[in-house]
């Protein structure tokens, strides 16, 4: 059953992909605000279609850890669903994004409208710099500027990999507090594969760090909070779908 649930949400998740960019057009000639109307709404369509199809509830915690104005936010990334997300829990994200993904139809035609932050996943110097430059234009816009510092999606249990490189650049070039944002996508999403398995994804946006912080010392607080607070949200949807950390070894 968890086979075919997921295969319609497949075809619910495309589908709409094409649907929804094919049909929101129009929104291309317009100021960029009605761009990210139309990413928002994939993204509530994204949620409606885990809730309806597969049996995944979608909890958003935190908000009032969320500071107005620009900000940096670094999140555990273990799924897709993940760059989903931010669209529903911050006011106006700019996403660090690989840029392959321009290459897709409608994805990359709003990514580019909505001035979102693609990156050579090289991890060039070149790449550094202009990462930084275009997050100095989006937080200079007002925006909060979103990466993942593990740089792509891990399986819950894996060995931390996580690359501070990016994020702690970032941190020191653009003076704003960074806020981690946790996550138990995992349980539910996994990183590869088309299996979605029913249970509660939990984002929860944690208390900001201030501007100015030691780099070394904002990374280690960073990481920390980020992991112990992701390691909970676990602990509770593993409980949630009844398992056990031992069962979730296994599987992985």
């Amino acid at each position: 059953m968890n086979t075919v649930r997921s295969l319609v949400f497949f075809v619910w998740l495309y589908g709409g992909m094409a649907v929804i960019g094919v049909g929101a057009l129009p929104a291309m000639l317009m100021p960029r605000r009605f761009a990210m109307g139309v990413i928002r709404l994939f993204c509530r369509y994204v949620r409606l279609g885990l809730r309806l199809i597969c049996g995944v509830k979608v909890e958003l915690r935190g908000r009032e850890h969320i500071p107005d104005g620009p900000l940096l936010i670094a999140g555990k990334h273990q799924a897709m669903l993940d760059v989903f997300i931010p669209f529903l829990l911050f006011s106006d994200p700019a996403l660090i994004m690989k840029r392959e993904l321009l290459w897709y139809p409608a994805l990359g035609w709003f990514a580019l409208k909505s001035r979102m932050i693609p990156i050579d996943r090289a991890g060039t110097s070149k790449t550094l710099k202009t990462m930084v430059k275009e997050a100095r234009a989006r937080t200079g816009e007002g925006r909060q500027v979103v990466i993942y510092p593990e740089g792509t999606r891990q399986p819950i249990g894996a060995p931390l990999d996580y690359k501070p490189a990016g994020v702690t650049a970032l941190y020191n070039a653009l003076g704003v507090a960074v806020l981690p944002l946790a996550t138990n996508s995992g349980l539910c999403w996994k990183p590869h594969g088309l299996t979605r398995r029913p249970g509660l994804v939990v984002y929860e946006a944690l208390p900001p760090l201030p501007a100015g912080l030691n780099r070394k010392q904002m990374y280690a607080r960073l990481e920390a909070e980020l992991e112990t607070a992701s390691d909970r949200l676990v602990e509770e949807g593993l409980a949630v779908q009844g398992r056990s950390r031992r069962g979730l070894a296994r599987e992985t």
